[in-house]
């Protein structure tokens, strides 16, 4: 029941099966998959991808030694995933929702306590998730290691890309639009910033580099703000 995937004219395709764009087709969520016994299975699928990932890379991971490692079968993979892809998709996805809400929760921290300059708001979000890249840095090195399904990398951009657009959002140009420079500037600043850190095998000197990446970001002009 595996599924191949491949990248066709710039979209990422599952041969033999519906055509999906960006992000290969998942298993579809069935009531027997709500059980306590097949939660279970799945976080326990999920936990030893996560593991053997991490260890040997997507392109060496093998099913047999995930289902090995948590203690299931090949059968109740391909009733919960599609796959190794899937699997790795899933891990992405989860990693994702956990740093968005980061993001939201600082920001929101700093918003209650007063701070209402769009820059040291957007310092809040990204510290925040630069704190999460190093607290599981084995998975955000996975991510961006470049070993990955086919196309994953580009999934990867338009996710780094959605999170600093969503987060130039607290910026506004005078006619109320948004300052596309800006935002270039700031996924580029995160994504070198997420790539630097999570490669890093010293915690204590990622930490400090992440502190004095967001120090300059901190100097970029707000272009919502009068220049001294």
């Amino acid at each position: 029941m595996s599924s191949d995937i491949g990248v066709s004219s710039g979209r990422v395709t599952r041969s033999g099966g519906a055509r999906a764009t960006g992000v290969p087709e998942r298993a579809s969520d069935g009531p027997a998959r709500t059980s306590d016994r097949g939660a279970a299975t799945r976080g326990a699928l999920l936990a030893a991808a996560r593991d053997v990932f991490c260890e040997s890379g997507f392109a060496q991971a093998a099913v047999t030694d995930i289902v090995a490692k948590a203690g299931a079968s090949v059968g109740s993979l391909y009733h919960h995933f599609n796959g190794k892809a899937d699997l790795y998709l899933t891990l992405f996805e989860e990693f994702q929702a956990g740093q968005q809400e980061r993001t939201r929760e600082a920001i929101n921290a700093v918003r209650e306590a007063g701070e209402t300059d769009p820059m040291r708001q957007f310092i809040a979000g990204a510290g925040a998730y630069l704190d999460g890249c190093l607290e599981e840095r084995d998975v955000a090195r996975l991510f961006i290691s470049g070993d990955g399904p086919p196309g994953f990398d580009r999934v990867m951009r338009q996710r780094l890309n959605k999170w600093a657009r969503r987060n130039a959002a607290l910026f506004h140009t005078a006619d109320g639009g948004t300052d596309e420079a800006l935002v270039t500037v700031l996924t580029g600043a995160m994504a070198g910033a997420v790539s630097e850190i999570s490669l890093m095998n010293d915690e204590s000197a990622a930490r400090d580099h992440a502190a004095k990446i967001m120090a300059i970001v901190g100097t970029i002009r707000n272009p919502g703000t009068e220049q001294p």
